[in-house]
């Protein structure tokens, strides 16, 4: 029997790593995320996320790196867990790409999932759950020394945030759409509710 891969998506500051973490315990699931769940990964999340670098790099240059991320991170983490029957809990996965490389960063949506379906080898998420918060929530939960994607202005992060909406819409089978706001046990017990359901 193969575990499940269970996804959690949802702009800076939704509150989904805090999320992907309690269920994780709660499921004893392998808890990982997106950049950064590998040796590899950590590398590569240096890259993106430095403000230092700014604008200079490149939309699809900063595409490949995640893609590239995603490669080793299912070959390395995530494939192995499900393969021996372990739930797999992910802070991002191939919903980000969609969102912020290729909504918000103007990237050919279509393109970038098949490099995403490449990348993974096929793997999907069995669900997905978007954390949608008001962006004046957001802001509030952000922390005080913003990353590469953190600084990218209001206007990328309305796009990220519409893309997610966009994504969540045309795959209602696989996405669950939760209300972010509230306390940490609010939103948790709309997640559980959710997932059982």
């Amino acid at each position: 029997m193969t575990g499940r891969l269970i996804v959690f998506e949802g702009g800076e500051g939704s509150g989904k790593s805090t999320q992907a973490a309690l269920l994780a315990a709660r499921l004893g699931a392998v808890l990982t995320h997106e950049p950064g769940g590998t040796e590899v990964g950590a590398r590569i999340r240096g890259i993106v996320l430095d403000p230092g670098i700014g604008t200079s790099l490149d939309v699809r240059a900063e595409a490949l790196l995640m893609a590239a991320d995603r490669a080793q991170h299912v070959a390395e983490v995530i494939r192995p867990a499900l393969a021996q029957g372990d739930d797999v809990v992910c802070d991002r996965f191939t919903g980000s790409t969609l969102a912020y490389q290729g909504y918000a960063r103007g990237l050919d949506v279509e393109e970038l999932g098949w490099l995403s379906r490449w990348a993974a080898g096929g793997l999907e998420a069995d669900v997905v759950f978007l954390l949608d918060v008001p962006a004046e929530v957001a802001v509030t939960r952000m922390k005080r020394d913003p990353d590469r994607m953190e600084l990218a202005g209001s206007a990328f992060h309305r796009r990220v945030n519409a893309g997610y909406r966009s994504l969540a819409d045309a795959d209602p089978a696989r996405w669950r759409v939760i209300d972010g706001s509230g306390s940490v046990g609010d939103v948790e017990a709309r997640i559980l509710k959710a997932f059982e359901a």
